[in-house]
């Protein structure tokens, strides 16, 4: 019976030893990262770009995924026309533009606070598959007989889109202005234009649905993504979470691999 007490006391030192170097090791740390990822929960409603769609409903699954009991809700508009309803009250906890423009107007407003660059992105010409418009480069979309869609001239790929047929030195008459980049797209896909003006996450997104005419690199023009937590966000430690894992390795890999470049 004393022999077997004296194993037992032995035993819970060894135990005891060994949970304390789990406390001073990586046993705490994943034990932390645990209760971090734990603690976590609630709602979160998302802002961003109309180009993002495909990516951050990735992105959303994935962070929902990796933190049980979060959900994210996202609304895909312009960048220009969600800042307006950031600035005009709307309930929202993070913002993500395609143009530091509208991100510095929300700041500006005092609605959010040191947004992040996630990604940059470039402009390329859809043309229907059949390329009735005979569209061969940028120039092509100054002549008369091919119809052209562009953004609105307030929306980021509108910006985008004008800075391109000024450094081509060409004027661009388009036969329709579109809310947003998707709504460009989609009048390319149903073919009621020749050629549209988007990004090449765009084009990439489209697949066979879409031929893609390349802009010449001294020509293009790119916008910045920032990103940032809303100050009137009703869940600030999940509305921070997301933000953090758009600029993690696991964001990283989404954008690149829709065809977003890396600031």
């Amino acid at each position: 019976m004393r022999r077997f007490a004296i194993a037992f006391l032995a035993t819970a030192l060894v135990a005891v030893g060994l949970a304390g170097c789990g406390d001073d090791g990586s046993g705490s740390s994943s034990s932390a990262s645990s209760s971090s990822s734990a603690s976590l929960s609630g709602s979160i409603t998302v802002f961003a770009a109309a180009s993002l769609t495909e990516s951050f409903t990735t992105l959303g699954q994935q962070f929902e995924t990796a933190n049980p009991g979060v959900k994210a809700t996202f609304s895909f508009a312009a960048s220009s026309a969600l800042a307006m309803q950031i600035m005009s009250g709307a309930p929202a906890d993070v913002f993500a533009s395609a143009s530091t423009k509208n991100m510095d107007q929300v700041v500006s407003a005092g609605d959010a606070s040191d947004p992040r660059v996630f990604a940059t992105n470039v402009m390329e010409i859809a043309v229907p598959p059949a390329n009735p418009g005979k569209v061969t480069g940028v120039e092509s979309l100054a002549s008369s007989s091919v119809k052209s869609a562009l953004c609105q001239p307030q929306v980021p790929c509108g910006v985008v889109a004008r800075q391109v047929f000024t450094n081509a030195k060409i004027t661009v008459k388009p036969v329709t202005l579109e809310p947003d980049v998707k709504s460009v797209l989609a009048k390319v896909q149903m073919n009621e234009v020749d050629a549209g003006m988007v990004y090449v996450t765009c084009v990439k997104e489209a697949g066979d649905k879409v031929k893609g005419v390349e802009i010449p690199a001294d020509i293009n023009a790119s916008t910045d993504y920032p990103i940032a937590a809303l100050s009137k966000s009703s869940n600030a430690a999940v509305a921070a979470a997301f933000v953090d894992y758009v600029l993690s390795p696991a964001g990283e890999s989404v954008l690149t691999a829709a065809g977003f470049q890396q600031p």
